[in-house]
C-alpha cells in the first residue's frame, strides 16, 4: 500500500459521487495511492446554500475521524470547502479542499480564472471565499449555469450551459481558463475545453493530484528508492 486518499463527497447523491470517481480514473496510477470517494449519507442531495454548507461541516468532521486510521490525506468535494478548518483540526493528515486546489491550479495555467457555479445563489458564497483567499484580484468571473446538482446528470442540457456561461467568461470577462465550481460538473472537462478553447480545471481532479504529491513527497526517500 502506498497512502489512501478519501475524497468526500458531503451531499448525499451517489451519481454525483461515481461521477467524480470516474474522472479520478486518470490519477490511479501503479505505485500511486489508493483513491477512495465516499458519500455522506446525512448530507442534503447537493449543497446548494450557506445553511448547506454549515449543515455538513460537522458530518465531514465525522467521515475524517471514521477514516483516519487508514487514510494518507483527504479532498473535500464541494466547491465551498465546506468545514476545512475544522477538518485540518481533526487530523495530523493534509485536507484539501476542491474550491482552493482549483483555483489555484487554475491560476498556474492563465491570469485571470473565471468560475462556472451551479447557481446564482452559488456565487456570493464563492466570492466571500475567494476573497478570503487573497486570490479576487485574479479572478475574471463567476457565472451560473443555473441549474441544481442533481439537474446535472441531463448531459445536454447542462453541457449546453456550460458552453454558454464558459465562452460568457471568456469574452465578456476575460477568463483565459475556466474553473468548473461543482463536482458533479466533472464529466464534462474535456468537452467543455474543446468547445470554449480555454483550459478547463475540474477542482477534485486539482485537489487530488496535490494529495498524491504531499502524500509522495512526504515518505521517507528510502522507501522510495526501494521502489
Amino acid at each position: 500500500m502506498t497512502g489512501r486518499i478519501v475524497v468526500i463527497n458531503p451531499n448525499s447523491t451517489e451519481a454525483v459521487t461515481a461521477a467524480m470517481d470516474r474522472a479520478l480514473d486518470p490519477l490511479r496510477i501503479p505505485g500511486g495511492p489508493e483513491i477512495v470517494s465516499v458519500t455522506n449519507p446525512d448530507g442534503p442531495p447537493g449543497i446548494e446554500c450557506q445553511a448547506h454548507v454549515d449543515d455538513v461541516s460537522a458530518h465531514i468532521r465525522g467521515i475524517v475521524r471514521a477514516h483516519d486510521a487508514s487514510a494518507s490525506a483527504y479532498v473535500i468535494a464541494c466547491f465551498s470547502d465546506p468545514g476545512i478548518h475544522a477538518a485540518r483540526e481533526s487530523t495530523t493528515r493534509p485536507v484539501f479542499g476542491i474550491a482552493e486546489s482549483g483555483l489555484l491550479t487554475a491560476l498556474a495555467l492563465g491570469n485571470k480564472a473565471g468560475i462556472i457555479a451551479i447557481l446564482s445563489r452559488s456565487v456570493p458564497r464563492h466570492l466571500r471565499y475567494v476573497r478570503s483567499l487573497g486570490l479576487e484580484a485574479r479572478l475574471a468571473g463567476d457565472r451560473a449555469i443555473e441549474l441544481g446538482v442533481v439537474e446535472l446528470s441531463d448531459e445536454a442540457k447542462t453541457f449546453g450551459r456550460m458552453v454558454e456561461v464558459g465562452k460568457t467568461l471568456r469574452d465578456r470577462d476575460g477568463a483565459d481558463v475556466l474553473v468548473m465550481g461543482c463536482a458533479g460538473m466533472a464529466r464534462y472537462r474535456d468537452r467543455l475545453a474543446d468547445a470554449v478553447g480555454a483550459p478547463v480545471v475540474d477542482p477534485t481532479q486539482a485537489a487530488v493530484g496535490m494529495a498524491i504529491t504531499a502524500i509522495r513527497l512526504a515518505r521517507p526517500a528510502q522507501q522510495m528508492a526501494a521502489e
